[in-house]
């Protein structure tokens, strides 16, 4: 029995120590999976900051970004502003330009009113007018016919030239208006004036 005991002892203490064996792989169990465990709280910790980081990057972005929407509305409100202050003006001068063209048309018309008034006057004094200016040609012909002188009009100056056609013979003119007086060279031109009639 003694040996019965001791066998159960011995069991008892095998059992004991294999409990403790047990107990100590189990514990080591325990940390290897209390160790993954740590690991994956800080690779999640690092990932959870990584993503806090790109979201208040993207928020930082988003603020920025509806700043600056903010502020070019502000420049197109103040754009619009000055676009329709310009357009506003525009229109006032243009305002001011067709009334300006509606003077002037009515003046052009009164003007076009006085010409006609004028021109149908000068009309009525020209009907009204019975003294009739010889034409230039015609004197000449007329002092012709008269003097029986054909001037040379390509004289020098000062030269009076021509050709008198007297009843018999042609006799040539050629004086010096500054070796003779004029009333010699009206009184020569004179003398070949034909008085009888």
């Amino acid at each position: 029995m003694a040996a019965f005991r001791d066998m159960e002892e011995v069991s008892q203490g095998l059992l004991s120590l294999l409990g403790t064996n047990r107990a100590e792989a189990q514990q080591r169990r325990l940390l290897g999976r209390h160790e993954q465990v740590v690991e994956r709280l800080l690779e999640t910790q690092d990932e959870a900051e990584q993503r806090r980081r790109e979201i208040l990057a993207m928020e930082r972005e988003v603020a920025q970004n509806l700043l600056d929407a903010k502020e070019q509305v502000q420049q197109g409100g103040a754009r619009l502003q000055q676009l329709e202050a310009e357009l506003q003006k525009i229109g006032e001068e243009d305002t001011h330009l067709t009334d300006s063209l509606l003077q002037l048309t009515r003046e052009l018309d009164e003007l076009k009113e006085i010409e006609t008034d004028l021109e149908r006057k000068e009309r009525e004094v020209d009907e009204d007018t019975t003294v009739t200016i010889p034409s230039a040609v015609y004197v000449a012909h007329l002092y012709h016919r008269i003097s029986k002188i054909e001037w040379d009009s390509e004289s020098e100056p000062g030269m009076i030239k021509g050709i008198h056609h007297g009843p018999s013979i042609a006799l040539p003119l050629h004086l010096d208006s500054t070796q003779h007086s004029k009333k010699f060279i009206s009184d020569y031109l004179w003398s070949f004036v034909d008085t009888e009639w």
